[in-house]
């Protein structure tokens, strides 16, 4: 029952990424205004590092019965690690990092990496298709 939650889970956060390929690809102004929201007010901060420590958890789960364990394995705990680690990160601190990050990243370039977040979602749902 856990594995097939865990399992339903990673397929929606494949779609997620998929649907944030879309938004770059069609609305690169949206999606870097979400960016620039990351880390803005505590409730924003906290939920958005809680929230990606669901499917990191579910891809740890559904790791050994997909089709490449390790990468799911490891994607998984880096997800995971580093989602802990945003939660010892000042608010403020991460807030400044997604501002910059915003400013480098013009609406040329969200086009530019819309197609790796369409492989990236695909191979995510791939990996755990036909358990």
């Amino acid at each position: 029952m856990l594995l097939e939650i865990a399992r339903w889970i990673v397929i929606f956060f494949g779609s997620f990424i998929i649907l944030c390929g879309f938004i770059m690809l069609i609305s690169p102004g949206k999606a870097r205004s979400i960016l620039r929201k990351a880390g803005s007010t505590n409730f924003i901060n906290y939920a958005e590092i809680t929230i990606r420590i669901i499917p990191a958890v579910a891809l740890i789960v559904c790791a050994e019965t997909s089709k490449f364990p390790e990468a799911f394995k490891i994607f998984g705990w880096i997800m995971l690690v580093t989602s802990l680690i945003l939660y010892l990160v000042p608010r403020k601190l991460h807030h400044q990092f997604s501002m910059k990050s915003a400013a480098i990243l013009k609406p040329f370039y969200f086009r530019l990496i819309a197609p790796f977040a369409f492989l990236l979602g695909v191979l995510i749902i791939y990996n755990v298709s036909s358990m």
